[in-house]
Formats: structure tokens, C-alpha cells, sequence
């Protein structure tokens, strides 16, 4: 079973252990736990990607600045409040978490918040996956096949993307079966599809 990382950070000792409690059901969760929101930003960089437990109130770095500060593409993050309000659940939100809960949290309403918020982190990763393989990809093309794409991505015929750079449509050509090839596809729309998720050109 492939374990999934879930990360507890509250300065109440009774509360992380707690939580630690109750997620320790799922044999699959990997549980670390920080008593402070500076204990955990200083590991931050060197964690696995997982999900985010987090206390809104806390001394020091308060919870909503350390949302402001993480990495959204790897934390999910469940803000936890004792005093919830509609000023603080539009501030949490803006700042990135996938939920805001009231303590003391239903364990049920917790558990499929965390269930959620690793499913949202997987759609993200995922995203995050397929987005750096296309830039690797586009990274092997040289800069005038590059060049090429370019005009292709535009929708120019050979003839055009050839007149504008100043050489033939052969080389052209050339140049397109190249890029085809280094992109590891067999037709335009595939080239276009990696150079879309490349972030070459936004989706219309």
C-alpha cells in the first residue's frame, strides 16, 4: 500500500495528539506533527508533498502566513479554527486552503477532508507531472525548430513560416520532421497538445 504524507501543525500539544489519533486509523498516512508554524516552514522544502493540517491561531507565524508561504503545488491544506467567521474562512480560502474547520473537528468531517484535499493534490501533481514533461521535450528542440513551431503553433503554412525566417520550404520541412521526432509525435495536433501543456501557448 502506497503511503501518502499528512502533516499536523498546532501549538496544542492535546490537539496533535489528537489528530494524531485519529488519523493514525488510516494505515496508509504517514503522520508528522510541529508544535509551531516556523518548526514546520523550516522543514518545509525538504518534506514529500501530502496534505496540511493547519492552526489558523497559533504564536508566532500565524497559520494563514504560512499558506501565504508554502507551496500550494505540493501542501493541501485544512485550515483548523477555534473561532471561525466569514472574514477568516475568505481570507484562508484566498490564501489557498481547500477547507477551513471548526474545532473540536467531527472525525468523519475531518477524514473526508483529507481524503478531498489528496485528491485535489493529485489532480495538481499530476498536472504539475505532465506540464515538466512537456518542457523537458520542448527543451530538446534546437532554436530554429523551435522557431518553426512557433509558426506552426500559429497556424502558418510551411510556405509562410519559411518566408519569415528566411529559408526554404524543405528545410522547413526538415525541421518539422526533427521537432516531431525530439517531441516524440506523429502529427500536428500532438505537437500542439505538448506545446499547450508546455505552456507555450494558453488554452483559448
Amino acid at each position: 500500500m502506497k503511503t501518502r504524507s499528512i502533516y499536523i501543525v498546532d501549538d496544542d500539544d492535546s490537539i496533535r495528539n489528537s489528530l494524531h489519533s485519529l488519523l493514525s486509523v488510516r494505515s496508509d498516512l504517514l503522520i508528522d506533527c510541529f508544535n509551531s508554524g516556523s518548526a514546520f516552514l523550516q522543514r518545509a522544502g525538504k518534506l514529500d508533498p501530502g496534505v496540511l493540517i493547519l492552526d489558523s491561531h497559533m504564536p508566532g507565524v500565524r497559520g494563514v502566513d504560512v499558506l501565504r508561504t508554502i507551496d500550494r503545488g505540493r501542501f493541501m491544506t485544512i485550515m483548523l479554527t477555534g473561532q471561525a467567521n466569514v472574514g477568516l474562512a475568505i481570507e484562508v480560502m484566498r490564501a489557498g486552503a481547500v477547507d477551513l474547520l471548526e474545532k473540536p473537528c467531527d472525525p468523519d468531517m475531518l477524514l473526508q477532508a483529507v481524503d478531498a484535499a489528496f485528491e485535489k493534490l493529485k489532480q495538481v501533481r499530476g498536472v504539475a507531472a505532465r506540464t515538466e514533461a512537456a518542457q523537458r521535450k520542448i527543451q530538446r528542440l534546437s532554436e530554429r525548430e523551435r522557431a518553426v513551431l512557433d509558426g506552426l503553433i500559429k497556424g502558418q503554412a510551411n510556405k509562410v513560416i519559411a518566408y519569415e525566417l528566411e529559408i526554404s520550404p524543405r528545410t522547413v520541412e526538415i525541421h518539422r520532421a526533427k521537432l516531431m521526432e525530439k517531441l516524440e509525435v506523429r502529427s500536428l495536433s500532438e505537437a500542439l497538445r505538448i506545446s499547450f501543456a508546455a505552456g507555450i501557448v494558453p488554452f483559448e
